[in-house]
C-alpha cells in the first residue's frame, strides 16, 4: 500500500473528497448513460445505491474494513443483475459519468482494479438480493455515544446470530459499516443493530447522532464472522462480551433461547463501569426468562464493584472457565488483542476458541 510520500496518496485524497460532492444527478447520469449502452441491464430504482458503492470502491480503498463490506455487496450485486458479462461496459459508464460531473476523472487503471476485485468477490458471495431496504423503528440511545437501533427489512433478512451485515445510511451513500445483530430472527423480522459512535467513524456518528425513526438504511448480505454456532454440537458456552461487542453474543444466547438444547451458558459482560453495562435491561431479562443462563458483570474500573466482578471481561471468564466449554469473545480491539494466546495459555483447545475474524 502506498505511504503517504508516495505520489498516488495526492491524487487518492483529491478524488475521495471530489467523489464525496458528486450527488443524486450524477448516480440518474451513470443510470441514463448505461441503459443507452446496455439497455435494462441495471434497475433504475437500484442505480442510485449501485453507483455510490461502485465509486466509492474505485476512490477510496485505505478503508479495509468499507472495502471488505462494499465487495461482498457489489459481488452479489453483479449476481443478481447478471452485470459480470458487462462489467467493462459498467465501468466505462462510470468513469464517463463522473468525467461529466466532475474535472477529476477517475483513472481506468483504478476502475479496472476494482472491477476484477468485483469479480474475486462474485465468485464467493453466493446467490440472492443484494441488499435489503429497512426502515428504523426504534432508535434507543443507553449512553451519549452508543445507540440501538431496531429496524424493519421489507423483505426477511436471511442471517443467522454471529454473523455480520453491512450497513449503510442514505445520510452517508457509498459508505458501509459491518454490524452484528444483537437477537436471533424474530417472527416480525426485526433486528436489532448496537452502535457505538466512534471519532473517526462517519457512518457509526450518523447512525447514533442523526438517523432518526421513520428513516431508511441499507443492509447487504449477511456475512459469516466465525461466531455463529455449530449446529452439531450442544456443549455448554462461555462468552465474553465488551462493549458493543455484546450484540452478537445476546444474539447466541437468543438462538440458544428459541431452541433450548441442555446446554448451559454464561455470558460474561464486561465494562468500565456499572453505568456503562448500556444493555442492562434486557440482560436482566434474559437471565430471569432462563435458568441455564448465568450473566455475570466485569468492571475494569469500578471500585464499588464486587470483588468476584472487579477486573476485565476476559480474566474474569478466564476464571469461570469450566472444561467443555466453548469460548466466544466479541469486542473492541484492544479486549482481542492477545485473546487467543491469553486462552491457550489457560489451556483452553484451539478448536474450542471463537474470535471474529482477522484476529489470532
Amino acid at each position: 500500500m502506498p505511504t503517504p510520500t508516495d505520489d498516488a496518496c495526492p491524487a487518492r485524497v483529491n478524488l475521495a473528497a471530489a467523489w464525496a460532492t458528486v450527488d443524486e444527478r450524477a448516480a440518474g447520469d451513470f443510470w441514463c448513460t448505461l441503459e443507452d449502452r446496455r439497455p435494462g441491464l441495471l434497475p433504475q430504482r437500484d442505480a442510485a445505491l449501485f453507483f455510490t458503492a461502485l465509486g466509492r470502491l474505485v476512490v477510496d480503498d485505505d478503508d479495509a474494513a468499507n472495502r471488505a463490506a462494499l465487495l461482498v455487496v457489489l459481488g452479489r450485486a453483479y449476481r443478481r443483475f447478471n452485470l459480470l458479462p458487462h462489467a467493462t461496459a459498467i465501468g466505462d459508464a462510470l468513469v464517463a459519468t463522473v468525467a461529466r460531473h466532475r474535472p477529476e476523472a477517475l483513472r481506468t487503471v483504478a476502475v479496472e482494479s476494482a472491477t476484477n476485485a468485483i469479480r474475486r468477490a462474485a465468485a464467493r458471495v453466493g446467490d440472492g438480493p443484494a441488499w435489503w431496504h429497512v426502515q428504523v423503528i426504534g432508535h434507543d440511545r443507553p449512553s451519549p455515544d452508543i445507540a440501538i437501533l431496531t429496524v424493519r427489512p421489507w423483505r426477511r433478512l436471511p442471517y443467522q446470530p454471529g454473523q455480520a451485515v453491512p450497513v449503510c445510511t442514505p445520510r452517508l451513500p457509498g459508505s458501509w459499516r459491518w454490524l452484528s445483530p444483537a437477537n436471533a430472527p424474530r417472527a416480525d423480522g426485526t433486528v436489532e443493530l448496537h452502535v457505538r459512535a466512534v471519532p473517526a467513524g462517519s457512518v457509526s456518528h450518523r447512525l447514533v447522532h442523526e438517523v432518526r425513526p421513520g428513516e431508511l438504511l441499507w443492509l447487504g448480505p449477511p456475512a459469516n464472522t466465525g461466531l455463529s454456532l455449530d449446529a452439531a454440537r450442544a456443549d455448554d458456552l462461555l462468552l465474553v462480551a465488551g462493549g458493543t461487542g455484546l450484540a452478537p453474543l445476546r444474539a447466541l444466547v437468543e438462538q440458544v433461547a428459541a431452541a433450548p438444547d441442555g446446554r448451559r451458558v454464561t455470558l460474561v459482560v464486561g465494562a468500565r463501569r456499572f453505568t456503562d453495562l448500556y444493555d442492562s435491561i434486557s440482560l436482566d431479562k434474559l437471565q430471569c426468562a432462563h435458568d441455564w443462563l448465568t450473566i455475570v458483570p466485569a468492571f475494569s474500573d469500578d471500585a464499588g464493584a464486587a470483588p468476584a466482578e472487579r477486573g476485565d471481561a476476559l480474566t474474569i471468564a478466564l476464571d469461570l472457565h469450566q472444561p467443555g466449554q466453548d469460548v466466544y469473545v466479541c469486542g473492541p480491539p484492544a479486549m482481542l488483542a492477545g485473546a487467543r494466546r491469553r486462552m491457550r495459555a489457560a489451556g483452553i483447545p484451539a478448536a474450542r476458541i471463537h474470535l471474529p475474524e482477522g484476529f489470532d
